[in-house]
């Protein structure tokens, strides 16, 4: 030991302490090299080893598998109702075929249309002048039945009553206001069009029919036109 409390054999190599990674005894650790992995089981340099993929945590707390809830309830898939099926207005009421709604249609105007026919034409005669007038009465008459039945009778007129059917107002109410039934019944009253009322009522007549059988809830234009009105069953 020299003067000053230093030893010059403690350090090797020129006295220099072992540098970062060197080994006390004079021994180089090994690096990894760039992109070589740690081994298994060991950390890096001040970090703690990563449990891997469903691998149980080391805290005790097992990682979710992928797609699954971490809170360990799965999500259900929303349900998406078919496209065209028929909607309901409640109370377990089902809509009226075409088919049914002809007959009903056909019953009221053999009810109010023959009389009525008949009394005119024995009043104003089979002229051309009695012709027209038996024909705008009559559209006339038709229209009010059809009102007046719907308002007064929670929708039904005589032939939707024999066949079992009745109309519902818009959002599945039981009875039509004077304005829904006044406007669902239009249709009827274009007769009244010198001329050519026959051919407009028979091409509304059509029109009405192919708008029904195409509705998935079996409403027709004029139902439409009304609001929402519907034909159904009971």
């Amino acid at each position: 030991m020299t003067s000053g409390g230093y030893d010059p054999n403690q350090y090797p190599q020129g006295g220099q302490p072992g540098g970062y990674g060197q080994d006390p005894y004079g021994q180089q650790q090994p690096q990894p090299g760039y992109g070589q992995q740690q081994p298994y089981g060991q950390p890096g340099h001040g970090g703690a080893p990563q449990p891997g993929y469903g691998q149980p945590d080391p805290y005790g707390q097992q990682q979710p598998a992928y797609g699954q809830d971490p809170y360990g309830q799965q999500q259900p898939y929303p349900q998406q109702g078919q496209y065209g099926q028929q909607q309901s207005f409640g109370g377990g009421v089902q809509a009226a075929d075409l088919g049914i709604r002809i007959g009903a249609r056909l019953i009221d105007y053999l009810i109010i249309g023959i009389p009525v026919a008949i009394v005119l034409g024995l009043i104003v005669g089979s002229g051309t002048g009695g012709q027209i007038v038996t024909s705008l009465i009559l559209s006339l008459a038709i229209y009010g039945y059809f009102v007046a039945m719907e308002i007064t009778q929670q929708g039904q007129t005589l032939g939707k009553k024999i066949l079992g059917l009745r109309v519902l107002a818009p959002g599945g109410a039981p009875t039509l206001t004077p304005e829904q039934s006044l406007k669902r019944n239009l249709f009827t009253i274009v007769g009244l069009i010198p001329c050519v009322g026959g051919l407009v009522s028979l091409g509304l007549a059509i029109y009405i029919m192919v708008t029904i059988s195409n509705d998935p809830n079996k409403q027709g234009w004029h139902d439409k036109f009304a609001g929402g009105t519907q034909v159904v069953k009971g």
